[in-house]
């Protein structure tokens, strides 16, 4: 049964009527991109346990493991209602064209077993040749996003009670500056890589001035996307997590929080899952976060790492205007 303990606070979304998201939820991206039956039994095990909130995507191949264990979390009784759970689903960049969006977030609806998302977000901000779903991103495929036939697309997801809010990812100061100058619906979300080694400030900070909530993917770092340790292994997070008697992991997680931004962190272990919410009942220092305030900084998922037969970061960033 639910460990009855677990509080998760939850973060409220502006622009959705005050709809209101869990301020830690679980990730079920998986390496390789494969749903399997090892997620379903995952994503039991975390609704037992106390976690609300999971975010899939049409390029996880999660979605139906996903809605497995929904279904069966009902018949079980280890939810009273599929309203206790918030359901975060992506769009991807082949699904990324005006007349594609609400057909793509059908699939998704009927791969979950769903009426409706709590969130549904554009994945990326490019779109690509439609009917395929390569990743990475055959760089042939690559098109500029039209973005104002896109977002309508969401907001009448929206406005059909499809999805309770939409939002976008990976999006840049300058494209949520473009999209906020004319959306009807402003996006509720941004997911973005977030964690102490990237640590987004800037974009914080404009995302809280305009009301959007910043989720944090990666935010223990890359390992399980491109094989990169280093925010594991950065010896600031390490001597605070020995004072603290903290995982490294816990110490990331506590500091996203702190920060005020919603963290997805994808573990399918029943221990770390448990340690994942083992972040509320304690607080880092002002010494503790000034030390990771000053951690030098390097993105850890990067536009080259979406694309086959890479040219110069330049040519997917040109898309992206820019810093992400």
């Amino acid at each position: 049964m639910n460990d009855e303990s677990v509080r998760i606070p939850e973060m409220v979304l502006v622009s959705s009527n005050g709809q209101k998201m869990p301020a830690l939820g679980m990730g079920t991206s998986a390496s390789p991109l494969e749903g399997s039956e090892e997620t379903k039994t995952a994503i039991l095990q975390a609704i037992e346990i106390g976690h609300r909130h999971f975010d899939t995507a049409t390029l996880y191949l999660t979605e139906e493991p996903l809605g497995e264990a929904i279904a069966e979390a009902l018949s079980r009784g280890l939810i009273k209602s599929r309203d206790e759970l918030f359901i975060t689903s992506k769009l991807w960049c082949s699904d990324a064209h005006g007349d594609l969006v609400l057909p793509a977030l059908e699939k998704s609806l009927r791969n979950l077993q769903l009426e409706h998302l709590d969130l549904y977000l554009i994945h990326w901000p490019v779109s690509s040749r439609s009917g395929t779903y390569e990743f990475p991103i055959n760089k042939g495929d690559l098109l500029p996003m039209d973005f104002k036939s896109v977002w309508e697309a969401m907001q009448e997801c929206q406005d059909l009670g499809l999805t309770k809010s939409i939002g976008v990812s990976n999006f840049s100061t300058k494209k949520l500056s473009d999209m906020l100058a004319s959306a009807k619906i402003p996006p509720a979300v941004n997911q973005v890589e977030i964690n102490p080694l990237w640590q987004q400030k800037r974009l914080r900070e404009f995302c809280k001035a305009n009301g959007i909530v910043l989720t944090a993917y990666a935010p223990l770092g890359t390992r399980g996307i491109w094989g990169s340790n280093r925010v594991m292994e950065n010896e600031v997070l390490k001597e605070i997590a020995t004072a603290k008697g903290k995982s490294v992991a816990q110490v990331c997680l506590r500091w996203a929080f702190e920060q005020g931004v919603c963290v997805v962190v994808k573990s399918f272990n029943k221990g770390r899952m448990k340690e994942n919410l083992e972040i509320l009942n304690w607080t880092l220092s002002e010494e503790e976060s000034r030390m990771i305030g000053e951690i030098p900084q390097s993105r850890g998922c990067r536009g080259e790492d979406y694309i086959s037969e890479k040219g110069p970061i330049k040519t997917i960033e040109e898309l992206w205007d820019g810093e992400i």
